[in-house]
């Protein structure tokens, strides 16, 4: 059996220092999580489920480390990927609200780069688009921008780099005419609000959100200490009858390190190479924090952020946005363009448009690229964050999970609507 730890609260979140201490009890959602483990669908988890005021409750279940039978603590530190891109959104509806930028304005009024963009589209021959991209189109996946992928991105170690080159290669559709999943567009999203407030992004998500809203685990860079309490990542054993770690550090000598960071030979923190691998040296030594998906994070720290989206843009008497930001980041913003048979995308979060894992229509949050997730859900008046770290998860594995703990969740502290 996996341990499995527990902290009930009632109490307002700034109280929520205390939530990494263990508890005896098995908590309420303690079968649940051990299910999950058993069926090798996490390694471990921390879960976390809260109202408006209060954080109602926050587990843990299984190992943060395999190998070393690291039990998972509830401050266990995540990446979180592309549920940055939640951040990066709410960060420009700050700036809609405060005038500087509108989601109707096309690109390059902030990106002068992005100024007569052709599309490459099939085999038609290039040609102007209807329309220059919008900032509403890069925020919700429509734009038609070239994917990272591209082999023009090679070389490029700063936002400002990537985003030229996002903007001086040709769109790969007509923009509003389709979704399609892009890193590209969110990242372009974060240099607007870099030339806007002339801040970097990083600053600029550190003043007006992490530190006012108490992430102190929030980060692109986690330090020594942070990468301690890091969750690694889980894969199929071969025989796909169980789990183990993945260990992404191998090759990377001390060489390798001095190279990859312009013969500096920074200090990355060894748990933080084992998880993510080569490239997190040069983010760190350029200090790349990339707004589609850098961020690393704890359950406390998300729940947190949901709080201030459930109740409306404020938390603890600060405004951060206002109720037509928060009614933006709640709804479609596609244009009736179709996303999938459950959701539609708003400014960088998913919007439920029926009754899913347990989520009534209107919900709206983000998962990331291994697996964890978070949502807020107006009508039953929850916060709702579980992290893990799955690099290989199945679609029925992850809907079971997420279905599992989300309707449990709301069975025992939902509203009912």
């Amino acid at each position: 059996m996996y341990p499995l730890t527990r902290v009930t609260c009632l109490f307002t979140s700034a109280a929520l220092a205390v939530s990494a201490v263990h508890a005896a009890e098995p908590g309420p959602l303690a079968s649940v999580l051990q299910a999950a483990v058993d069926k090798h669908e996490v390694a471990g988890t921390v879960v976390l489920v809260a109202d408006k005021d209060h954080v109602l409750d926050i587990e843990a279940a299984g190992y943060s480390n395999l190998s070393a039978k690291t039990p998972m603590k509830t401050d266990a530190l995540f990446w979180i990927a592309s549920m940055t891109k939640s951040f990066t959104g709410a960060a420009l509806m700050m700036l809609v609200d405060e005038g500087k930028v509108s989601l109707n304005d096309p690109v390059e009024k902030y990106l002068p780069e992005f100024k007569g963009q052709m599309v490459a589209e099939d085999a038609i021959e290039m040609h102007p688009p209807k329309h220059p991209i919008t900032v509403r189109e890069i925020m919700c996946h429509t734009s038609g921008v070239v994917t990272p992928q591209d082999p023009a991105f090679k070389g490029k170690t700063t936002l400002k780099e990537i985003v030229e080159t996002v903007g001086k290669l040709p769109l790969r559709r007509e923009p509003g005419t389709k979704f399609e999943y892009n890193n590209s567009g969110i990242n372009t999203g974060g240099r607007i609000i870099e030339v806007v407030t002339g801040m970097s992004y990083a600053d600029f998500m550190q003043q007006r959100f992490f530190t006012p809203l108490e992430l102190k685990d929030t980060t692109f860079f986690p330090t020594e200490e942070q990468a301690s309490r890091l969750a690694r990542s889980a894969a199929f054993t071969a025989d796909k009858k169980g789990l183990e770690d993945i260990d992404h550090s191998k090759g990377i000598t001390p060489q390798l390190i001095t190279k990859l960071s312009e013969g500096q030979n920074i200090k990355v923190p060894q748990p933080l190479l084992e998880n993510m691998g080569g490239g997190v040296i040069s983010e760190m030594v350029h200090r790349y924090a990339q707004p589609a998906g850098g961020l690393y994070s704890t359950a406390s720290d998300v729940g947190r952020f949901c709080q201030m989206l459930l109740n409306g843009g404020t938390w603890h008497g600060h405004r951060y946005l206002s109720d037509a930001a928060i009614k933006t980041l709640a709804t479609s913003q596609t244009e009736g363009v179709s996303v999938n048979p459950v959701e539609t995308y708003s400014v960088g979060l998913f919007v439920k448009i029926r009754d899913d894992e347990g989520l009534a229509p209107g919900s709206f949050g983000h998962r990331g690229a291994r697996r964890t997730v978070m949502w807020v859900d107006p009508v039953h008046q929850l916060a709702m964050v579980a992290l893990l770290q799955r690099m290989d998860m199945s679609g029925e594995q992850q809907k079971d999970f997420y279905g599992s703990v989300f309707r449990a969740m709301v069975e025992k502290w939902g509203k009912k609507p």
